[in-house]
């Protein structure tokens, strides 16, 4: 939930605070569980991919789809991954944007590493079918601090998307590409439309946001954070994200979506 407050950083820019309240419901848990599922796996592969393993349906998620629960840098992947995919959640159900991001986490070789790339990359279309130069392209780095003494990892997500000024090209062409490979043409077109600015101008977003425990979040140390050198400082957009008792929601969420798979 939005709690309404902001804090502004060294240099002046705007940090949002969201809150997440997670309960104990099932139901919602498990829609939440079955959504977060399929990034790494859609319902209908899984049963392709687990058949010949002699593995359950939680026991191949588990060993072979997502991050350790307790092997290094599993329990860490595992929150990072939580973080981006909120994030996506947040750009795409609350801010509109098409946030297309299952390639990201399905096709990883390894199961402990984080996906190389941008984070989250949103689209907005101002007419579906047509080129506007309104049209937006968001790229927006995610961090997590699930768990340990309180840190800043707004700074870090700043910086790294800093750095995506050089990796948007090649996270574009990997989306792309991944498309086509399923036969999604149109959703391929759409990425392609933002491959060429100096022809087909569009607005570009950056964005970096942090996902923090209740223990892990300073607001003095998000207050003395700098972004004015970033590369698209105008028009960047910071969040945090605080969350109580966020490592334990983490390892529930993925304990549900595998024994419920």
């Amino acid at each position: 939930m939005n709690t309404s407050k902001t804090l502004k950083t060294a240099d002046g820019h705007t940090v949002e605070l969201w809150e997440l309240r997670h309960g104990d419901e099932p139901k919602v848990l498990s829609a939440w569980a079955k959504h977060f599922r399929e990034h790494y796996c859609d319902d209908e592969m899984l049963k392709k991919l687990v058949a010949g393993t002699g593995l359950s349906n939680s026991q191949y998620l588990t060993t072979t789809k997502f991050p350790d629960v307790k092997e290094k840098p599993g329990p860490s992947v595992r929150a990072g991954d939580f973080a981006e995919i909120i994030i996506a959640d947040y750009l795409e159900y609350k801010l509109g944007y098409w946030c297309p991001r299952r390639f990201r986490y399905d096709s990883k070789f390894n199961r402990n590493e984080s996906s190389k790339g941008c984070d989250v990359i949103g689209f907005k279309f101002i007419q579906d079918g047509a080129e506007n130069p309104k049209d937006e392209l968001l790229v927006f780095e995610a961090k997590a601090a699930a768990s340990g003494k309180p840190k800043s990892r707004l700074q870090d997500a700043i910086d790294d998307s800093h750095k995506d000024k050089f990796r948007e090209a090649t996270s574009l062409n990997a989306l792309k590409q991944r498309f086509f490979e399923r036969g999604e043409d149109g959703e391929a077109a759409k990425v392609a439309r933002f491959q060429n600015e100096p022809d087909k101008p569009f607005k570009r977003v950056s964005g970096a946001a942090a996902v923090h425990d209740t223990t892990t979040f300073d607001p003095q140390m998000t207050s003395a954070v700098k972004s004015a050198m970033h590369f698209n400082a105008p028009n960047l957009k910071l969040i945090v994200v605080t969350g109580a008792g966020l490592m334990p929601l983490v390892h529930a969420l993925y304990d549900r979506a595998a024994n419920e798979a």
